[in-house]
């Protein structure tokens, strides 16, 4: 007859060796888990859970494996190491991945560089209507609402954790230098809602088919 199975206690938690609890629970996270949460589930300082992090961290590396621990949106997770992604992508996608389009990536990247900024402003970069993308960035949770603007009133946007840990960023600290190349807001200030043409909020251009959904340049959900 098998043993039942009962809870851990603390004391049974604070007795495991850390590194393989730290592997253990790594293993079923669904975010970038904080060294201060997995102190306190653990039960161990913050510097010991630091430190063991690190070193497993760099135990992957020298030892080559298909998957990597990293610091990404200040917390830790594991991912596939970059050679063996195309393996993953193969096993999970199975040739049906649902990408973003160039449109949508166009205006994720507005948004990334100009946060927090409104709809009007980034269809003024972009030159087109991006309320279909924008409504798919949103539901994919790349964006989401940050407050609103005090001259209009219109709602800002803003990029998400979601967004930091796809792109593996630690923060928009690390994002490329390409601000340069993007208009100056004041550049931009007389093309807002009044620059952009009068389209109906429903309807996308051709590069916004499918609410931003397509099969060109990916950023795609899972990979």
């Amino acid at each position: 007859m098998s043993e039942q199975w009962t809870p851990a206690t603390a004391s049974d938690v604070a007795a495991l060796d850390l590194k393989p609890a730290l592997e253990a629970v790594l293993m079923v996270v669904d975010e970038p888990a904080t060294e201060e949460h997995l102190a306190k589930v653990l039960e161990r300082p913050r510097r010991a859970v630091a430190d063991a992090l690190r070193e497993l961290a760099d135990e992957y590396a020298t030892q080559g494996r298909g998957f990597e621990l990293r610091l990404v949106a200040g917390g830790w997770r594991y991912y596939t190491r970059p050679a063996y992604a195309a393996a993953v992508e193969g096993f999970v996608l199975d040739g049906q991945q649902a990408r973003l389009t160039q449109a949508a990536l166009e205006t994720l990247a507005v948004v990334a560089y100009r946060q927090p900024v409104s709809r009007s402003r980034v269809s003024a970069v972009r030159g087109v209507n991006c309320d279909g993308v924008m409504r798919t960035l949103l539901q994919r949770g790349l964006v989401e609402e940050a407050g609103t603007e005090p001259e209009t009133g219109a709602i800002l946007y803003r990029t998400t954790n979601y967004f930091l840990e796809r792109m593996g960023l630690r923060g928009l600290d690390e994002l490329p230098e390409l601000a340069p190349f993007l208009p100056e807001a004041d550049a931009v200030e007389g093309e807002s809602q009044e620059g952009v043409p009068s389209l109906d909020p429903d309807a996308v251009d051709a590069d916004d088919a499918d609410d931003g959904v397509g099969h060109s340049q990916t950023l795609s959900d899972g990979t």
